[in-house]
């Protein structure tokens, strides 16, 4: 028995439209699918697949201290010049709250930033070289 790599990842989100967009029209991913009764709208980059998929009002942040669930998504670029135009992209992003800025992983050379897109799912940027 193999497991090959993860075939996707489903995450809940507080607004649909605002974390499609972020996906969209910040990072360049594609919507590749819709299912509007539940709703969820899926996306990808060509390699990554993420399900997106609509809350109840009302529902709650995720604290990563105080919760079981995911702690964060990590999602490695090419290089460190991709990794500072992406956060330049971050920091101009409507409701994109950033936790720090790009700095060495454990004294380097990979860097990282970390960052909650606009529905609060905290996020990373890791390039490694």
């Amino acid at each position: 028995m193999a497991i090959l790599g993860i075939h996707h990842l489903g995450l809940s989100v507080r607004d649909l439209d605002k974390t499609t967009a972020f996906f969209t029209e910040c990072l360049g991913w594609k919507v590749v699918r819709e299912v509007p009764d539940y709703p969820a709208k899926f996306v990808s980059n060509g390699s990554a697949f993420f399900t997106l998929w609509q809350t109840d009002p009302g529902a709650t942040s995720f604290d990563r201290r105080k919760n079981l669930g995911l702690h964060h998504v990590a999602l490695q670029v090419s290089d460190e010049t991709d990794l500072d135009a992406l956060y330049t992209k971050l920091q101009a992003y409507p409701g994109v709250e950033i936790e720090f800025s790009p700095q060495p992983v454990a004294g380097g050379p990979a860097k990282h930033c970390i960052f909650r897109e606009p529905s609060g799912i905290r996020m990373e940027f890791f390039w490694a070289p």
